[in-house]
């Protein structure tokens, strides 16, 4: 029987109802519409809650009924599930036990969400089911954006500037780095499995995804999407072009991060100025030195999981006061880390990005071909990020599961191919395995040898 390479491509993907379902909480995990609209003002209220409940099912649901998948993805659940105990054991010596108590329980709930997406939509079914919930995104941004520009278009800071669905411009734009890697995985998936797929919906998504970034003038956004892209992109081209090619692009890389560096190191303010950034980059090393301070205090033990940049916490109270900002993050994923978990925190979180990246490298000709290398460029992707933004071990946030969705892929491999019979296909044994075939009966009439006269 004929296979086409479009159904070959669809062999990985859930049923549609399964991709809607996944694709609402992908869509809740970003905090769009609902929040800007519910609490304008981003402060937690228990209607903000309250609406989570669907998705906590939702999610329930899912796992039930995959959960032959989910219990093959064990490693996952295993480092995963050694994060939210060291999140949960936090609460002991919180600042704010509550919250660390209630974001403990949200973050365990997303996280099983996230080994499920990592353990269900495999192949390029991941990178198409977010490819199509950020399409729909983005275009709800653009009505947002011209039919109701009080919600779409920054009023007061940032003037002009598109926000979209969200409460500002940089959440929009990480979330259509997301659809724009998506939809680069999606072309380069259907190009090696021979072209089954038309490319129109990731053409547009790409497309629009790319013009919302550029209305948002973030340069973090725009610089995660050329990270993405042009992994995704390079990747292909390696797999396309063969050994000379490979040689030649390892070497332009390495020639390209060396220098690089050297020209980082003795120009950087000058780069920065060219960006449109100040050698504090906008306030952030202030920040950051009055952070460190604050973890020299608590260095194995950070202020509890979530509970730093709470609405009573004297701690960030001091932060604000030392910066003259009201300031609500780090702005530095390993930072904010420290000062939730202190070290162990951040090592275990370090050695789980590793374990990822590693694996993924090592399944790269398998995995990655399949899925259009999303995992290696979005992982770049969130590297980068996570020096500039909180986007480590949050309790809701869709840059985080993405994370350990790849960790779930990248440490579940599929079972082995099972015959028409139901029985998986067994190996030569092993007393028979350097035998010649029987050539009595084969080689001679009725297994006798014939007369000759």
């Amino acid at each position: 029987m004929h296979v086409s390479p479009g159904q070959i491509l669809d062999s990985d993907s859930p049923p549609l109802w399964e991709q809607w379902a996944a694709g609402f909480v992908v869509f809740m995990l970003t905090g769009a519409l609902i929040a800007p609209v519910i609490a304008p003002t981003q402060v937690e209220t228990p209607i903000l809650r309250l609406i989570w409940l669907p998705v906590y099912a939702v999610t329930a649901g899912l796992l039930v009924f995959r959960f032959d998948k989910v219990i093959r993805a064990w490693p996952a659940w295993l480092m995963v599930g050694t994060l939210v105990a060291l999140a949960y054991v936090s609460q002991y010596w919180s600042i704010d036990p509550e919250v660390t108590d209630r974001r403990v329980i949200a973050m365990a709930i997303n996280s099983a969400f996230a080994v499920y997406l990592g353990a269900v939509f495999r192949g390029a079914a991941l990178p198409r089911v977010l490819m199509h919930t950020c399409l729909v995104m983005a275009v709800g941004s653009l009505i947002m954006v011209f039919a109701y520009p009080k919600v779409g278009v920054h009023q007061l800071d940032n003037a002009g500037l598109w926000r979209g669905l969200w409460y500002e411009k940089n959440q929009m734009g990480l979330v259509m780095v997301v659809g724009a890697v998506s939809a680069a995985a999606c072309l380069a998936a259907d190009q090696i499995a021979g072209g089954g797929r038309k490319p129109w919906a990731a053409l547009l998504t790409l497309l629009l995804t790319t013009v919302l970034i550029l209305a948002t003038q973030s340069k973090t956004s725009l610089l995660c999407l050329m990270i993405g892209v042009g992994m995704v992109g390079g990747w292909w081209t390696l797999k396309q072009g063969g050994a000379a090619v490979t040689i030649v692009a390892i070497w332009a890389a390495v020639v390209g991060i060396v220098g690089g560096a050297w020209t980082w190191h003795i120009a950087s303010a000058s780069i920065l100025q060219a960006l449109g950034k100040d050698p504090s980059l906008t306030g952030r090393t202030l920040i950051w030195e009055a952070l460190m301070r604050k973890v020299a205090e608590r260095p194995w033990t950070g202020y509890g999981f979530s509970a730093f940049w709470g609405v009573d916490s004297i701690p960030a109270r001091e932060i604000r006061i030392q910066t003259q900002w009201p300031v609500p993050s780090a702005h530095n994923g390993w930072i904010d880390l420290l000062v939730q978990l202190g070290w162990p925190g951040a090592v275990a979180v370090g050695a789980l990005i590793a374990i990822a990246a590693i694996m993924i490298l090592a399944r790269t000709n398998g995995l990655g071909a399949r899925e259009g290398y999303w995992s290696i460029g979005y992982l770049s992707v969130f590297v980068a990020l996570s020096l500039s933004e909180s986007v480590l071990l949050n309790h809701a946030s869709l840059p985080w599961s993405l994370m350990l969705a790849i960790l779930t892929r990248a440490v579940t491999f599929d079972p082995a191919p099972v015959r028409a019979s139901g029985r998986a296909p067994l190996a030569r044994p092993a007393a028979r395995a350097y035998q010649n075939r029987p050539r009595i009966a084969s080689d001679y009439v009725n297994g006798r040898r014939p007369l000759r006269f």
